[in-house]
């Protein structure tokens, strides 16, 4: 699982000019999954991401959590993070999951936050053309993996 989390101050995500999901201040997460990905990756990156220390303590310091600011997530589904650019012109999407993986570890993925803490969590639509705005904050932006699997021998 790979998603790139940006601190913001406010986030929408819209379908054909409707606000599907929106948030005051927190992350806005865009999320790929991989054919190799299940609910352990879901599990541990949604525990990462809600208690990722991002957002500043009283001294300015990137002390903060998610919860520990009682901030909200918008989950946005972005497959093109996996994309690979290093031959030719056009990007392989190998690495990302097909949409009969993908879509029900997505969903897994909202409501593992929820059991996580996080308050309220706003989503896109799944394989829809969606258009993010948001305001990042700081700007910090970070790109998240998913550690890699270990091989049994």
């Amino acid at each position: 699982m790979r998603a790139v989390v940006q601190r913001s101050g406010a986030a929408s995500v819209s379908v054909n000019g409707d606000v599907v999901g929106s948030i005051d201040r927190g992350l806005v997460i865009l999320l790929a999954v991989s054919p190799e990905d299940g609910p352990t990756e879901v599990s541990w990156m949604a525990s990462k991401l809600a208690n990722l220390r991002i957002f500043p303590d009283d001294d300015g310091k990137m002390n903060r959590s998610l919860l520990d600011m009682d901030g909200s997530a918008l989950v946005v589904s972005q497959f093109t993070l996996y994309g690979d650019c290093s031959r030719g012109r056009r990007p392989s999407f190998v690495r990302s999951a097909r949409p009969e993986i993908a879509q029900p570890l997505y969903d897994q993925f909202s409501v593992a936050l929820r059991s996580c803490g996080v308050r309220h969590v706003a989503t896109g639509i799944f394989a829809a053309d969606m258009k993010v705005s948001l305001c990042n904050d700081g700007p910090v932006t970070l790109v998240v993996d998913t550690p890699p699997k270990k091989i049994k021998q």
